[in-house]
């Protein structure tokens, strides 16, 4: 993979220069790596397509920040040195914080946005707080925050292996990511967003439940929602092609 100011990412480059389509970012949530995010969706045609890996996840090297701000600025670097211009941030909940940072932070680097399974303020359970910080119990954290991240009739293959990633992020990476979580509150700023902004939720998410994302859309003056029936928190891995149809019409809409 290659790496760009300490970032590193996957790319998928299929754009066309007279189409006009911004380039389309993902951003993963807490513990997670570009891999949260499908072939699907990571090789959408006629695009160009980048999946990071935050810093401290997958193959970045350094650390997890423990703010979202942080986050968005080594985000917004990265953009900077591929010399990217205005991009459409596609964000799965943390991930969505740090979207809507770079929105309100530095509104001339981001074309649009797509909030998936977010919302515009992200409190952390105690429980997953308490055991992400202890060696003992994390393992229980784990198994705690899978049980509630996809839906009941989730693939169970594909819940083992999403366990199986989550636990080659060092402990302290995951713990400094829900208290970034925790800390993120924009509330009162929603309405100075003014992208064209989609908004996505599984109707069966637990840990952004869907009144988090008609927040938004209530808020945020371009929003416009689209749910996904049956699936949970990683809706984007339980029903990729669902999620896939709704982004690439928001995108063709842009251009």
């Amino acid at each position: 993979m290659p790496t760009a100011a300490h970032i590193a990412y996957r790319e998928s480059r299929g754009g066309d220069p007279q189409t006009g389509a911004p380039p389309l970012v993902f951003i993963h949530g807490a513990g997670g790596s570009s891999l949260h995010w499908p072939p699907q969706l990571r090789r959408l045609p006629s695009l160009d397509v980048y999946a990071l890996d935050l810093p401290g996840h997958g193959d970045s090297p350094g650390n997890s920040s423990t703010t979202i701000e942080e986050m968005a600025e080594a985000v917004l670097a990265w953009q900077e040195a591929l010399a990217l211009g205005p991009c459409v941030y596609a964000g799965h909940s943390m991930g969505g914080a740090i979207a809507q940072t770079l929105a309100l932070d530095h509104p001339e680097a981001v074309a649009g946005l797509i909030l998936v399974g977010t919302g515009g303020r992200l409190r952390v359970h105690p429980d997953i707080l308490a055991m992400t910080a202890s060696k003992d119990k994390y393992d229980q954290g784990v198994d705690t925050m899978l049980a509630w991240s996809f839906s009941q009739n989730a693939d169970k293959g594909m819940v083992e292996l999403a366990g199986k990633r989550f636990l080659q992020v060092p402990a302290s990476v995951v713990h400094a990511d829900f208290l970034a979580c925790d800390g993120f509150d924009v509330l009162p700023r929603l309405g100075e967003i003014h992208c064209p902004t989609l908004v996505l939720c599984g109707s069966e998410d637990q840990l952004t439940p869907l009144k988090y994302s008609q927040f938004l859309v209530d808020q945020i003056p371009e929003a416009t929602l689209v749910i996904i029936d049956g699936a949970g928190h990683m809706v984007m891995l339980e029903r990729p092609q669902a999620v896939s149809a709704p982004i690439l019409d928001f995108i063709n809409a842009l251009s």
